[in-house]
């Protein structure tokens, strides 16, 4: 019985942004979790504390909550400053929409006073020193305009002093209980990028000791690099200003820099990889391969790539990167004395493109076998 096609359906596969399972992943982690906690519980208490909220009356005490929203971030640091610039930013709709209530008293007509406040809230938007701030201007403003009523200062002022008590009790709450630090998180995901490049190398290896290098296979040993480099760029970033105003920051033996360094090493490495495959992929293309680069010279190359990577993934430890450091530097040297002897005239530059990007990495690598730089992480 024949089987029936699959149709094209059938084969298609969902992109990742749009793949459920993702977004459950993404919304059920840990930090997730205790960061929704955390806000239903401020949003909460500053619902019940706003009616004790001076120059505010108790019938806006629902901005309080939203005022909690706005400041409720994954660190301290961007609570504090993201707080403030909407605060800011509600000052500057508010004051817009009063300077417009203003103007509609004297007959303007308010369909134009709308069209006015929305059209200078979106330029005050542009502003960037006003930060999430920006988004703020021209819907304070509208709300003013339109939901003042009777006593838009009495309007006013509640809806700017109860958004200003939500923000104050968002960052309280976010400070003292269990504030975030994404430090170790960051630290995991270093570790894993550097034994992925750590496994690359291998991989490049294991192909180039073989007869024939297969570019397919360094392909796919460097694929994905970018883009994991740019996830791990924005995990470190953000542990490093989880630690800005955390108490529980002060704590970490680690120095601040630690795993900005690291990443700066290990995106060193990972461009170096891929002008190694590029130069391998280049070497090693045409039918003189074996006059290009003899089986010796592979053989010693190969050997030099694999003490590489057990350089970079050693622990940036002094003793260990030390060790390993003098390990690669005369594995590389032996793969330079046999370029040498290769005839000037037959001497294949794509071979000391190799020798160059072997160079780079052992370079990145480099800082952290001082033994004066306090690097000690897993």
């Amino acid at each position: 019985m024949p089987t029936r096609p699959r149709t094209r359906s059938a084969r298609r596969t969902v992109p990742p942004a749009l793949d459920p399972r993702r977004w459950w992943a993404d919304a059920v982690t840990a930090d997730r979790l205790l960061l929704a906690a955390k806000t239903a519980a401020a949003a909460a208490l500053a619902w019940y504390l706003a009616p004790l909220v001076p120059f505010a009356q108790s019938e806006y005490s629902y901005y309080a909550p939203l005022g909690v929203l706005v400041s409720m971030y994954p660190t301290v640091a961007r609570s504090a400053s993201s707080g403030v610039q909407a605060v800011v930013g509600l000052a500057l709709g508010i004051g817009l929409g009063l300077v417009s209530l203003a103007v509609v008293g004297t007959g303007l007509p308010r369909i134009v006073a709308v069209a006015t406040v929305i059209l200078v809230g979106v330029l005050l938007a542009g502003v960037r020193a006003l930060g999430v701030g920006r988004d703020w201007v021209a819907v304070a403003g509208l709300f003013v305009l339109l939901l003042g009523g009777a006593d838009p200062d009495g309007y006013s002022s509640s809806y700017l002093m109860t958004m200003a008590f939500g923000v104050l009790v968002g960052v309280v709450v976010n400070l003292v209980v269990v504030p975030p630090l994404r430090v170790e998180r960051a630290d995991d995901r270093l570790t894993r990028l550097r034994d992925d490049l750590g496994d690359a190398l291998h991989r490049i290896a294991d192909a180039l000791a073989g007869h024939a290098f297969d570019p397919s296979a360094a392909d796919e040993a460097t694929a994905g690099l970018t883009g994991t480099l740019t996830d791990v760029r924005e995990e470190v970033e953000l542990a490093d200003e989880s630690r800005r105003y955390n108490p529980r920051g002060r704590r970490l033996q680690a120095p601040r820099d630690l795993g900005r360094r690291r990443l700066d090493a290990l995106t060193g490495t990972a461009d170096a990889t891929r002008e190694l495959a590029a130069a391998l992929t280049r070497l090693t293309g045409g039918s003189d391969v074996d006059a290009r680069l003899p089986d010796e010279a592979r053989r010693v190359l190969a050997e030099a790539v694999r003490a590489v990577a057990r350089l970079v993934t050693t622990p940036p430890e002094p003793e260990g990167t030390a060790a390993q450091l003098r390990e690669s530097e005369a594995a590389l040297t032996a793969y330079t004395r046999h370029l040498r002897r290769v005839d000037a005239d037959d001497e294949p530059l794509d071979a000391w493109e190799a020798a160059v990007a072997l160079r780079r990495v052992i370079a990145a690598c480099g800082p952290f076998s001082d033994p004066d730089a306090a690097t000690a992480t897993r």
